[in-house]
């Protein structure tokens, strides 16, 4: 392949309503775009998934618009990639930082589906034709809106963020709103602590969920594990797999049986593979989760959602669910499910007019001129 420029740009959208969790609220998405242009003016669009403060992880927007305007795209433009695989191996010397890098990743995957003409899935090793779809219900959302969303689309499975001492009425406020025999589970987001809530969350396997949802820290895969083995419900591990070898000692460790696989938080497309090689020697099941992405993001995470091992619903909402306006072309969920697009590279078409709209700031990086 070939690379002609890098562009990274600072973009702010607001959601059409507030998204709140027991760790933050977003009312204005910003987000860090990267585009990888070749000499014949096909670009590739990649995400970065840090939200403006540090609630989710250390990665924020600073942070990321630093690291690629200073380290990661200069580093490509002194030794220029002629691979996705070349990403992964000249940014191996950069720790953590996972979220930036895989924006980086990210781009060069859709330029390299799109200078082959295929749709980047296929490039995955994808086989399904549509994925299935979940949605998530935020402590601010309005019920009645959303269930009216929820059936009106079809989702698969409700997700609701709940506080502490207060998941039972939630997760019964869901259920009447979404149906008893819909798949329900809730997110910890990290708040509980083993030393005081282990037997309190023992007791919410009375209610018969799908899974609970990152119940401790991220660090802590010992009590994650001590938690597993008491529970019928599955344990689901979020902000603790930051890479394909994190979620392998996880699974050797017993910590959870189900893994929410987010690109960005693992460092992107080449750890999302690895950690479906897991699945498939293993008995780990996966679902990709969201970040409030923008339809660039989204599409990324529908092809990677098309491989055979993420076998539970997704969070792929609509783009309607989050935007008035979306900055690509609208991701549909009828039935159930998203179709994996056809069209080369991530298949959706990026609104140029509404981008530069949105846009902040951008610079670009010319590969092979430093």
């Amino acid at each position: 392949m070939n690379i002609d420029t890098f562009t990274v740009r600072h973009a702010s959208l607001k959601l059409k309503t507030p998204f709140q969790t027991v760790n933050g609220l977003v009312v204005q998405r910003d987000v860090i775009l990267v585009e990888a242009y070749d000499a014949s003016g096909k670009v590739g669009y990649g995400e970065c998934a840090a939200f403006s403060e540090p609630f989710y992880t250390e990665e924020t927007t600073a942070t990321a618009w630093l690291m690629l305007e200073t380290v990661l795209l200069p580093m490509l433009q002194r030794d220029p990639p002629e691979s996705p695989e070349d990403i992964i191996v000249r940014f191996q010397g950069v720790q953590g930082h996972q979220m930036a890098k895989a924006a980086v990743e990210a781009a060069v995957r859709d330029l390299d589906a799109k200078q082959q003409n295929v749709p980047l899935a296929r490039l995955y090793g994808g086989t399904k034709t549509s994925v299935p779809a979940g949605i998530v219900f935020s402590l601010t959302d309005d019920p009645k809106k959303q269930a009216k969303q929820f059936h009106a689309n079809g989702y698969q499975r409700a997700k609701v963020k709940v506080q502490k001492g207060r998941e039972k009425e939630a997760v019964n406020e869901l259920r009447q709103m979404v149906g008893q025999d819909t798949p329900v589970m809730f997110d910890g987001n990290g708040m509980y602590t083993p030393e005081k809530d282990m037997l309190h969350l023992q007791k919410l396997d009375q209610l018969n969920l799908a899974m609970i949802e990152q119940p401790f820290r991220q660090d802590d895969f010992i009590e994650h594990a001590r938690l597993a083995q008491t529970l019928a419900t599955p344990v689901c591990l979020d902000e603790s797999i930051r890479s394909a070898h994190d979620a392998y000692q996880a699974v050797q460790l017993g910590a959870c049986s189900i893994i929410n696989v987010k690109p960005g938080r693992v460092g992107g497309a080449k750890e999302v593979l690895q950690i479906h090689e897991l699945s498939r020697n293993t008995k780990v099941d996966l679902w990709i989760g969201g970040m409030l992405d923008t339809g660039i993001g989204r599409a990324h995470n529908v092809m990677l959602a098309s491989l055979p091992h993420f076998t539970l619903p997704n969070e792929i909402a609509e783009s309607s669910r989050y935007w008035e306006e979306d900055i690509t072309s609208a991701i549909k969920v009828e039935k159930g499910c998203v179709q994996v697009p056809k069209k080369p590279g991530i298949g959706v078409d990026v609104n140029e007019r509404r981008l530069n709209k949105a846009t902040l700031r951008k610079q670009s990086f010319t590969i092979g001129s430093s």
